[in-house]
């Protein structure tokens, strides 16, 4: 089958109704998706994409979805189409050309400024000319909100919205907002943006999204914790030593040094995505599937956490960052760093969590890697081949392996490492992991709100690093300088020695190859 006919098939199979949770959602009726700052990398590169890829698996029907993008550039709407189609087509994405001209014949552009009326009175009047074309009917319109843009224009679109996008019509409906990280730099600047956005939609309508919870990976993990008998007796302070989450890049700022520099390691990725997995892999087990359930206890892990420690941080910067001449000739942003979360809890107190992320080392993957204890009365003397680790690879090659001990194979009683593997793309081979912003974007005009980030939580993640990243800010912590290209300062490894984390040496899972 083609995979123009597959997307007409999936087309005709579009259901009107989504199971939510344990609730009936409908999804009938004239949507439109309003991209702000169209013409930037983002909306280009991730959610122009992501709309594209729905399209064509049949979420977003020709007969109900129009697009509507919107920037201060002066273009036409064939012009914007021209920017977006090169990055529709991907290797996962084989769409024909046909696909991809019905697709771009769904977006509209308006052009207009982020703070004045007349931009947005425009783009109101598009949108009417849209529902009104498709005979929609009462309480059905629907309008979704990207904000691909700066925070520091969020407060001034999101009045503009409020006051000349939201429908005054019969036609009622919903009107959503999705915007994108960093939610501020610091707890007092989080809350004033969380207080201005706030003013004007109620928590419900407001989707803070933070990509990594819409990963493959990450969204296993409830069900890996709670749909599996062997995990629950396993998963407490009696039997895991400590759990590492980790980012690496084998690349350095290139091209974003200014912005970076502005934000840092911490803010950029430990603050928001690892903290969001640290809370799915320590939470306890909600009541129900429901969004609210499921972010209460990501809330109360939250509030468990302890202050950091100075001494459980070490900070690097690579060396050549500030050769950018983008970023200050003094500064003091780390690009690499280390952290120690101690969760003050029945189910965790002792055990560390190692968050880690850096740029510019010597390779690229996202894991989460829980290890345990050794075995007591060790009558085979394998400890020093390593412990048993549970591993979570959520990217590249998406896998999950558990590192235990066995016998060597031969006549001789001795013993090796090995590992059971479950990696994607030899297991589930033809099937498509979907992007993370399709999922997310997905579940906006669902209304599942489970994978997004809610005001108390946000509040609580800021409350957390604030005071550390204060002291950096004041100078009074200095990153170390580390080899581009290196495993980051060896002060890291040897504070995830004092952690009590056991390295594997010896041992390297290799993803299997078809």
């Amino acid at each position: 089958m083609g995979s123009g006919e597959w997307c007409l098939q999936k087309r005709d199979s579009f259901k009107s109704e989504t199971l939510v949770g344990n609730e009936t959602v409908p999804e009938i009726g004239c949507l439109s998706i309003i991209v702000l700052g169209a013409s930037g990398d983002l909306a280009k590169k991730k959610t122009f994409p992501a709309l594209f890829h729905l399209y064509c698996q049949g979420f977003l029907p020709p007969i109900e979805v129009h697009i509507f993008g919107y920037a201060r550039t002066k273009i036409s709407d064939d012009e914007l189409r021209n920017r977006i189609r090169g990055y529709l087509v991907s290797e996962r994405s084989a769409s024909p050309s046909k696909d991809v001209s019905k697709f771009l014949q769904l977006i509209k552009y308006v052009s207009g400024s982020y703070d004045a009326a007349e931009g947005f009175q425009m783009l109101d009047k598009e949108i009417s000319k849209h529902e009104t074309s498709k005979n929609s009917l009462e309480g059905s319109s629907r309008r979704l909100f990207y904000l691909a843009l700066p925070p520091s224009v969020y407060p001034s679109v999101c009045r503009m919205i409020r006051r000349y996008c939201m429908k005054k019509s019969n036609l009622g409906g919903w009107t959503r907002i999705v915007v994108e990280k960093p939610f501020g730099r610091d707890l007092g600047s989080a809350e004033e943006l969380s207080s201005q956005i706030g003013e004007l939609f109620d928590e419900p309508q407001i989707y803070r999204i933070d990509h990594y919870l819409g990963k493959e990976l990450v969204q296993n993990l409830l069900v890996l914790r709670f749909a599996n008998r062997f995990f629950l007796p396993l998963w407490n302070r009696d039997n895991i030593d400590n759990v590492q989450i980790v980012f690496r890049e084998d690349f350095g700022t290139e091209g974003r040094g200014g912005y970076f520099d502005e934000y840092g390691i911490i803010r950029d990725i430990i603050q928001n995505h690892l903290l969001q997995v640290l809370c799915l892999v320590a939470m306890e087990k909600p009541v129900s599937l429901k969004p609210e359930r499921i972010r209460d206890e990501k809330v109360k892990v939250l509030q468990s956490v302890l202050p950091i420690k100075d001494e459980e941080v070490v900070l690097g910067q690579y060396e050549g960052y500030r050769d950018d001449p983008t970023v200050p000739d003094h500064s003091n942003t780390p690009t690499f760093a280390t952290v120690i979360l101690r969760i003050h809890n029945e189910r965790w107190e002792g055990v560390p969590f190692i968050l880690k992320a850096g740029k510019a080392l010597n390779s690229r993957k996202a894991e989460i890697r829980v290890q345990f204890k050794d075995v007591p009365g060790d009558i085979f003397k394998c400890k020093k081949q390593g412990r048993n680790e549970f591993v979570i690879r959520l990217q590249p090659s998406e896998a999950m392996y558990m590192k235990l001990m066995v016998k060597q194979p031969g006549l001789e009683m001795s013993t090796v490492q090995s590992e059971l593997d479950l990696s994607y793309r030899q297991r589930y081979q033809g099937v498509t992991i979907p992007e993370a912003y399709e999922r997310l974007i997905l579940d906006t005009i669902r209304g599942d709100q489970q994978h997004f980030v809610r005001r108390d939580e946000l509040k609580a993640a800021w409350e957390i690093f604030t005071p550390l990243l204060h002291r950096i800010d004041n100078g009074e912590m200095k990153p170390i300088p580390y080899q581009a290209g290196s495993r980051g300062p060896a002060e890291a490894d040897e504070l995830l020695e004092k952690a009590g984390y056991v390295q594997t040496h010896g041992y390297i899972w290799i993803p299997p190859t078809l």
